[in-house]
């Protein structure tokens, strides 16, 4: 059996090649997966897909029509893919429940660490050969206090390496994680943790309950001295609000590793182009923000770990096993 991979990095692709070698050819495109580019997939009972790809119904139907039946998404998050349409067209959909949580928490707290110490100003003046420190100003983090909103595996790594900075930890989440209980994080409402944190850290999953987590309203809420770290999902922040705020000169400062309609920009090329999100071309210009193409994750060790996840729920689907990462299971 061929796997058809879509959205394949050029970093990936031979990872993925390596990891299939022995059990199945595998095809690596890197195209992502839309209504546009689901034809290819004609054939191919077996792709693995990224996680921007399309597979909402009219996608998932032109799988199905092509032959598709399973899809092994190389990804945590699912919130891209609409479970009951591939349930009722009989396709089976699995996901990578779990690989390393530091790639991302330390990303995040790479990004954090970038926009207090004014990292990327400074490293454009040095290159033209200015070394004024006017600006670039930062903070020290021992002492202050940490919010973490969501507490999980990834929550928790972020959390270690605050404690390790010395800073005082506020916790949110549905559950009280005891491994960050240990460190001593206190956990309060939503609304006191933007309140009394100096640096605040998505670390949720994207669901209808938690969409515009951080609204408007919570934007208000925070310090207006506090710094907002981003690594999970976009719309995990309303972004037109984040920009109201920022136009007040709010924030010290700001770094998102997502956004919530990267569909289409985030890992492409648009160096050449017009972008016509003006959202996107705002947020870019503020000098205390910072923002990355969705690379937390973006390590060996976690790329990794996902592609060999991915390998096994392939295998799991052809010798008709079930395991914690199958979100559809086989009809």
């Amino acid at each position: 059996m061929e796997i058809l991979a879509f959205g394949v990095q050029a970093d990936e692709k031979p990872l993925i090649e390596h990891a299939f070698a022995g059990h199945h050819d595998v095809r690596c495109l890197d195209v992502f997966l839309n209504e546009d580019t689901a034809p290819i997939a004609a054939g191919y009972e077996t792709i693995s897909t990224s996680v921007n790809a399309d597979l909402g119904a009219r996608v998932l139907e032109i799988l199905a029509a092509g032959g598709t039946r399973m899809v092994a998404q190389r990804s945590t998050g699912f919130n891209n893919i609409d479970l009951d349409v591939a349930e009722r067209l009989g396709i089976t959909v699995a996901r990578v429940s779990y690989y390393s949580p530091y790639a991302v928490a330390e990303f995040a707290w790479t990004l954090a660490m970038a926009v207090n110490r004014r990292i990327v100003r400074a490293s454009t003046r040095t290159r033209d050969f200015d070394f004024r420190l006017d600006g670039l100003m930062g903070r020290d983090m021992h002492g202050r206090t940490a919010g973490v909103l969501g507490t999980g595996k990834i929550g928790e790594a972020f959390a270690r390496i605050a404690h390790g900075f010395g800073m005082k930890l506020l916790g949110w989440d549905i559950a009280e994680n005891p491994a960050c209980m240990e460190l001593g994080m206190k956990y309060v409402p939503k609304e006191q943790l933007l309140a009394e944190s100096d640096l605040v850290s998505l670390h949720v999953p994207l669901m209808p309950e938690t969409q515009n987590l951080i609204d408007a309203s919570a934007l208000k809420g925070m310090r207006d001295d506090a710094i907002l770290v981003n690594s999970s999902r976009g719309g995990l922040i309303d972004t037109a609000a984040l920009v109201t705020e920022l136009r007040a000169g709010r924030f010290t400062g700001v770094g998102l590793d997502v956004y919530e309609a990267e569909a289409g920009l985030f890992f492409l090329d648009k160096s050449l182009e017009a972008i016509e999100d003006d959202i996107l071309a705002r947020l870019v210009t503020f000098p205390n923000v910072l923002v990355t193409s969705h690379q937390a994750y973006y390590t060996v060790d976690a790329v990794g770990q996902i592609i060999d996840a991915t390998v096994k729920n392939v295998l799991d689907y052809k010798e008709g096993r079930r395991s914690e990462n199958v979100l559809v299971p086989r009809s």
